[in-house]
């Protein structure tokens, strides 16, 4: 059966089907909108897009794994200003000739990755297109903190990063070549793990500037000082590249630190910390804050590739 034959309404039923409410849900599907608690009386909101062919390729991922995909992406944001992930907007344009069952796994990975947060599907909607898309709206509550921005940053400051970097870059390369091993790496880039309380966490320790790593931490962190008008300096020490990683690298031609400074798709969180300040948990140190501007790696410009463009 394809969708065409399953028909819109009769989709919309098989994925409805499939999602679980989270606690901050007062009403989910099917009613003309979705009603989510806001305790705090602020709505942190952020939306990303996933084309196949730009974002995934289904010969790479299951619809599950795009699923968790498009959810972290979404829910990364909303950590990265200090926030608590609480629900998931999520519209679906598909082929005609899409099976069902693909949405099915699609809506299951959606659900399953937000309900890691506390979070939850709340509503969305459904086309027909002859490119399949998946654009989300994640939707947080800041708990009565103040939203971490990305112009706060100010010379003497801590960078620290939470969450792993570079293994979904790897598994992208590795499967850009034809491989499907290792697969600590095939898997990072098919579902990203993330530290959703680590942005809340940062927070409440008083971070001065947070910045979700999507696209390559250079090019991320060139966000982030640029917003703050400061220069940035990351120390390449401070990451241990894992022995998979090293032989794939090597195997492939690569030096595995393109891989950890300028590859995307892990979500890991880049923040910074007033001098003095003892991490939060799961957070390391991997550089400063000083005056000038401009991102360097070991006080040296990087001169390897800056990470991922949408348009490039």
């Amino acid at each position: 059966m394809s969708i065409a034959e399953s028909g819109e309404f009769g989709l919309i039923s098989r994925i409805v089907s499939r999602l679980d409410a989270g606690s901050a849900t007062l009403l989910g599907p099917g009613d003309d909108a979705a009603v989510v608690r806001a305790a705090d009386g602020r709505v942190v909101a952020s939306t990303d897009v996933l084309v196949e062919g730009r974002h995934f390729r289904r010969d790479w991922c299951g619809p599950a794994d795009v699923g968790h995909r498009a959810a972290a992406a979404n829910l990364a944001d909303i950590a990265a200003m200090g926030a608590t992930p609480t629900a998931l907007l999520v519209a679906l344009c598909v082929p005609v000739d899409l099976d069902p069952s693909w949405a099915e796994g699609l809506a299951d990975g959606l659900t399953r990755e937000a309900a890691r947060c506390g979070a939850s599907v709340v509503g969305g909607d459904i086309s027909a297109s002859p490119t399949l898309t998946i654009a989300v709206t994640a939707l947080g509550d800041l708990g009565g903190l103040d939203p971490v921005r990305r112009d706060g940053a100010r010379p003497g400051d801590i960078l620290a990063l939470a969450g792993r970097i570079g293994y979904a870059a790897a598994g992208y390369t590795v499967l850009s070549r034809g491989f499907r091993t290792p697969k600590i790496l095939v898997e990072a880039y098919r579902r990203p793990e993330l530290r959703y309380e680590a942005g809340p966490e940062a927070a409440r320790h008083g971070a001065t500037s947070m910045i979700d790593v999507s696209d390559g931490l250079v090019q991320d962190l060139g966000h982030l000082a640029a917003a703050s008008a400061v220069g940035i300096d990351i120390r390449s020490g401070a990451f241990e590249v894992p022995d998979q990683m090293r032989d794939a690298a090597q195997a492939l031609g690569t030096d595995p630190y393109q891989w950890v400074l300028a590859g995307g798709d892990d979500h890991p969180l880049a923040a910074t910390f007033p001098p003095g300040t003892r991490l939060p948990e799961g957070w390391r140190e991997i550089g400063s804050v000083h005056d000038g501007s401009g991102v360097t790696v070991d006080r040296k410009p990087w001169t390897g590739p800056l990470g991922w463009d949408h348009f490039r």
